[in-house]
């Protein structure tokens, strides 16, 4: 098995693209070999040895292109060991409990159900009230989310450190 890690994540304004790039780092440095790439141009994810997938969620749901990914994909990521995050709640206290239970979109459930994902992690992320449009802010508006970034860099880091650690269990190295 290859010891090349991806981390492929879908983003709207950045956000998530910056905890993916946090956890690279971890991969980093435990040793292993990471690319960190936006889930619309990964070509190969059978050429990894482990692929970490994550989303900025919106009233719930993964974006569209991450979606895609783990739908086209699914035959492959069933063969690899797979890692899944969201990010998406704001505001204080645990995250899934932000969200009311909720750590997946159930319409991806059954397809992650059969990829068979090692962990499903629910961070904290940004909320940058100068970057939303009108829409956005009257859906954030309705939701009651709170605008800042409270994303948890320490939990991040732990959690990208604990799959660095079962990944190299994994792939035996």
């Amino acid at each position: 098995m290859a010891a090349q890690v991806l981390v492929a994540f879908a983003t709207k304004y950045g956000a998530t693209a910056e905890i993916a790039e946090r956890i690279g780092q971890a991969i980093r440095d435990a040793g292993l070999t990471v690319d960190v790439i936006p889930v619309h141009r990964v070509k190969d994810p059978e050429s990894y040895g482990a692929v970490i997938v994550g989303s900025a969620v919106y009233i719930g749901q993964w974006r569209r292109e991450a979606s895609g990914f783990l739908k086209s994909n699914e035959k492959v990521l069933a063969k690899i060991p797979v890692w899944l995050f969201s990010s998406g709640p704001t505001g204080q206290g645990d995250p899934v409990t932000l969200l009311q239970g909720w750590r997946f979109p159930k319409a991806l459930q059954p397809i992650a159900d059969r990829i068979k994902p090692k962990d499903i992690a629910v961070f904290h992320g940004e909320l940058d009230i100068n970057k939303p449009g009108f829409i956005e802010k009257w859906m954030v508006n309705n939701v009651r989310a709170v605008y800042g970034d409270f994303r948890d860099w320490g939990a991040i880091t732990a959690w990208a450190a604990d799959a660095a650690r079962a990944i190299k269990r994994e792939i035996r190295i």
